[in-house]
């Protein structure tokens, strides 16, 4: 069969899998984030998708994936106008349709090798797979300042006391039964660079259990989190992720969005 062909039956029936990449203003690591990633999820012996959300860019991220040559992996733009990561992860768990749901970072700092184990581990039965550079089996080559790692310990364990027995909240490297992540991105309100905790919480309370898997992961240039500007609102997130999710139970209503200063947390 001509290659062709192949590539119009592939796209033609509906994506077993669908990873969402968040970006704000992400011109010069998207491309090359894109085609490894695509050429990646096409040697996959199932049809596959990527949505790009877009986080009110103000570069021509938007523009990138609407003229994204058409290919074996369909490439699609949404957009987000509440600003933050958190906030964009959200909108494209909400777009998916696939039974299997991830997501990643445009710069992909992880090994797109682990995509296989990830996806492997959700056929066998779990829930939840997610990249952790705490594993001990892990490849981790790591450039942040002393500082930028300090505040990394201590913002894992405030972690813990939200999600126990995950070493990892941050990696950006998820993976999730697809009803699951759909049904708790609807729940999710924290839009800034907490919104991990908030969502692996959520999929504990509902019974699922966290399964962390080692990952190749390689700090990229470019990160735009500064401790200075940063930590303070990332303490208060986690004030309120603690908050919400021991009154919850007891609301009538989700609360609302509470938009962070900054596109927090993009890497």
């Amino acid at each position: 069969m001509p290659p062709s062909r192949q590539g119009d039956e592939r796209t033609s029936r509906p994506p077993l899998l669908e990873i969402v990449i968040p970006a704000y203003n992400e011109e010069g690591r998207l491309p090359g984030g894109l085609l490894q990633l695509c050429a990646k999820l096409a040697r996959m012996p199932f049809p596959t998708a990527v949505i790009v959300v877009d986080n009110n860019s103000t570069d021509s991220t938007a523009e990138i994936v609407r003229t994204w040559p058409r290919g074996k992996v369909p490439v699609r733009l949404t957009r987000c106008e509440v600003p933050g990561k958190g906030a964009a992860v959200r909108a494209g768990l909400l777009e998916t349709r696939a039974p299997f749901v991830g997501f990643l970072d445009a710069d992909m700092a992880t090994d797109l090798s682990a995509i296989d184990v990830a996806f492997g581990l959700l056929l066998s039965g779990e829930r939840v797979v997610v990249g952790s550079r705490a594993h001990a089996f892990s490849d981790v080559e790591n450039r942040h300042s002393r500082v930028r790692e300090l505040g990394a310990v201590g913002f894992r364990a405030l972690a813990r006391a939200l999600v126990r027995g995950v070493s990892d909240t941050q990696c950006g490297f998820k993976f999730f039964d697809g009803a699951l992540a759909r049904e708790v991105a609807a729940r999710l309100r924290t839009p800034g660079f907490a919104f991990d905790v908030e969502l692996l919480a959520r999929c504990a309370d509902r019974g699922a259990n966290i399964l962390e898997i080692p990952v190749q992961w390689r700090d990229m240039p470019g990160s735009r989190f500064s401790p200075a500007r940063h930590s303070a609102g990332i303490v208060l997130e986690l004030g309120r992720i603690w908050l919400t999710l021991r009154l919850e139970p007891r609301a009538a209503a989700a609360p609302a969005w509470e938009p962070p200063l900054d596109p927090v947390g993009y890497p």
